[in-house]
């Protein structure tokens, strides 16, 4: 059982490393991990189905997983396809003081990717339980290379986040568990002048209370940032919007935010479950993306499944968070923006904030089935889409306006092995 384990944690952590990561859905957060979550409005910090979800959405929840009091593997991956359209509209003088006006639309050149997500869970003795797993948990980005926009250079942007998570789980009484999560995440960032990646670490607690047909969970997560060095000029254009001679590339710090968790589950009977979450995400205090002044998230997901047969399962979901990137209509295209000590431009920070990061789906459905073919084997197969939004804002006077809008869609399968 131990050499299993061994072998497997290392397979995660090297699957793991070779993926990139896309667009993400709360905010730049996935909604869930693993196929049985994601089938089911990103639900899991009450009654996860599976060892992935478990260990993303509550430590504590090893311990009470359907595989219990056996051990599980998870196998999954996501293909995940979003589509972004931009405008731009800029108005204004040139450097001879003659007046121009310019706009564009386009879609981002954004291709799809596959998101990885593998986990692991096992008894230590009866009271203890060990877990591992290592999964894509967040990322946007876009590529207006070669486009229309009239925007100086070509925006481009890319955020990836993956974390590796050693999970340990124990059962104060039969009804009641706690466990935790040592959280090392890797961060890769680019905003279209080369890519800087670093480390950090973090810690996500958990707790599960079983109350008959009843579970209640909780779960608290927070993370360390990771100061990228030299990934863009902030502070170092003139009015025309040029690059200012012996103009360096600055730093930014981004830290992923604190999110507290709550679940409610109940199974009513042998054949159904039926789980509701709520989560708060608090991007105002996260270093990166305070600074480009997005607000907090209450998320709500909602998922049910209900076993055909024993082996055979059907799983649908909704997930609702509003949109934390704020609309800033009647900014001051001459005016400043202080970001980590840097005053940047409002064209360019608005043009950023709206056009390279439009983080904005709010409603995402989503729907699945699972196999269980033998004792030790199973299949599961979810689908997502995330309904398009838009977000759009102009300059005092109408002389810059900028719209994005973005809708997702996702599948994603995964493998299960009981041993």
């Amino acid at each position: 059982m131990k050499k299993q384990v061994l072998y497997l944690s290392t397979l995660l952590i090297a699957t793991l490393a070779l993926a990139p990561l896309a667009l993400a859905t709360n905010g730049s957060n996935l909604i869930g991990v693993g196929p049985m979550s994601r089938s089911m409005g990103g639900v899991g910090v009450a009654a996860p189905q599976d060892a992935i979800g478990a260990i993303f959405a509550n430590p504590a929840a090893i311990c009470f997983g359907p595989f219990c009091p056996g051990a599980q593997a998870d196998f999954s991956g996501t293909y995940f396809n979003p589509t972004v359209d931009g405008k731009a509209k800029v108005s204004g003088q040139d450097p001879g003081g003659n007046p121009f006006s310019a706009s564009g639309s386009d879609t981002s050149d954004t291709k799809p990717s596959a998101i990885p997500a593998i986990g692991v869970s096992s008894p230590l003795s009866p009271k203890w339980r060990f877990g591992v797993g290592a999964y894509g948990v967040s990322g946007m980005g876009v590529s207006y290379k070669e486009s229309d926009l009239p925007l100086p250079g070509n925006l481009y942007t890319k955020l990836e986040v993956m974390n590796f998570a050693p999970n340990v789980a124990y059962m104060v009484t039969p009804d009641f568990s706690v466990g935790a999560n040592l959280l090392v995440s890797y961060q890769n960032l680019d905003l279209g002048y080369g890519a800087d990646h670093g480390y950090g670490m973090g810690l996500q607690l958990g707790g599960l209370y079983k109350l008959g047909i009843i579970n209640l969970g909780a779960a608290y997560t927070y993370n360390q940032g990771v100061t990228h060095e030299k990934v863009a000029y902030f502070d170092d254009y003139d009015q025309t919007g040029q690059l200012v001679p012996n103009a360096t590339l600055d730093d930014l710090e981004l830290q992923s935010p604190q999110v507290v968790a709550l679940g409610a589950s109940v199974e009513p009977g042998a054949s159904w479950l039926v789980e509701f979450d709520t989560k708060w995400i608090n991007w105002s205090g996260a270093e990166g993306y305070k600074d480009f002044d997005w607000e907090d998230q209450w998320v709500f997901g909602f998922g049910a499944q209900y076993k055909i047969t024993p082996a055979f399962s059907l799983r649908a979901g909704y997930n609702y968070a509003k949109s934390p990137v704020k609309e800033h209509n009647g900014f001051n295209p001459g005016g400043t923006t202080n970001v980590q000590g840097y005053d940047v431009g409002n064209v360019n920070y608005e043009s950023l904030r709206i056009l390279g990061f439009p983080a904005v789906v709010e409603h995402h459905l989503t729907l699945g089935l699972g196999y269980k073919f033998t004792e030790a084997m199973a299949i599961n197969l979810s689908y997502m889409h995330a309904m398009d939004n838009t977000i759009k804002e102009s300059s005092a006077g109408d002389a810059f306006s900028f719209e994005s809008s973005l809708e997702e869609d996702t599948i994603t399968l995964g493998f299960s092995w009981f041993f």
